[in-house]
């Protein structure tokens, strides 16, 4: 697959962001690679968000608006991942490339150059991402994943490799069993430091208080079968930054006591652990630490 034979196309859920979604649309505008097509899926908003989606699609003609209205209070995982499927199923094709973009972010203008370049120089890269900057004491700073892991914030699937993971999982973790299941089937998954994107509202901040998205962020990993020490060192390690990190901690207990399901994949539990073994935990360090 050439360069120049390479199309994607974004899906946005939306949910109350006019403030962000004019600067999104302008992002995506200016790309030199531009999308093939971008899906705008409203969820329910209050704001103006509709009206600018609508808007959007009157003036660019790679714009179009699929409203699927679903709770009327926000919440994570399932509603995102349900307009997720719905913006796909709109495209009349899927193209090489199918990225899941939050309206929260902005891009350089050579961002989806730079990463569809990526998809074609190794066949067997699955899902992708560049690496999220966000605003800390005034500047903008990097947030390192570990190597295979994706943003979800701008996540790219080849379009194979998307097939082979849907559908995916309508609750909290699901942007980490997709990486599983790719992985699991033979996939590369990478965040590429060197592809920076802005992102501007930090990982849970619509839960309200930062206790609840740690809290959240607990349950989920018990959905996806973390090691409890492996979960536990992750837990001191965002605290050094975010004491309430800790609250990661009481989600996972409080998922376990109350007996809340878990992926029923037994394979992608099983990866997991593996990739969490005392083994590999030297390069997670590495990775967090952007030294890798």
């Amino acid at each position: 697959m050439s360069k120049g034979q390479i199309e994607y196309a974004g899906v946005t859920p939306v949910r109350d962001e006019a403030s962000n979604l004019p600067r999104l649309a302008a992002s995506l505008a200016a790309q030199t690679c531009p999308p093939a097509a971008w899906v705008i899926v409203d969820t329910g908003s209050q704001d103006a968000t509709l009206r600018l989606a609508r808007d959007l699609a009157a003036s660019l003609p790679w714009v179009s608006v699929n409203p699927l209205p679903t709770e009327t209070q926000f919440s994570r995982g399932a509603p995102i991942v349900r307009a997720f499927h719905h913006g796909i199923s709109t495209l009349r094709e899927l193209p090489d490339v199918i990225v899941k973009i939050d309206a929260d972010v902005s891009f350089e203008q050579d961002y989806f150059e730079r990463l569809l370049e990526r998809f074609s120089s190794d066949i067997r890269l699955g899902m992708a991402s560049g690496t999220a900057y966000e605003i800390e004491c005034g500047r903008w700073v990097p947030r390192f994943n570990t190597a295979n892991s994706v943003w979800g914030a701008v996540r790219a699937y080849r379009r194979q490799c998307l097939r082979d993971v849907l559908p995916l999982e309508e609750h909290m973790g699901w942007d980490g069993i997709d990486e599983l299941k790719a992985r699991g089937r033979g996939w590369r998954t990478a965040t590429f430091n060197d592809i920076p994107f802005r992102h501007y509202r930090a990982e849970g901040e619509r839960d309200g208080l930062r206790l609840h998205a740690w809290i959240a962020r607990g349950r989920a990993a018990r959905y996806m079968g973390y090691r409890p020490w492996y979960l536990a060192g992750r837990a001191i390690y965002h605290a050094l930054h975010d004491p309430a990190a800790l609250a990661t901690l009481w989600g996972f207990a409080l998922a376990a006591v109350m007996r809340e399901r878990v992926c029923a994949d037994a394979s992608v539990r099983a990866l997991l652990r593996r990739e969490q073994s005392v083994l590999a935990l030297p390069n997670r360090i590495r990775d967090a630490l952007g030294r890798r």
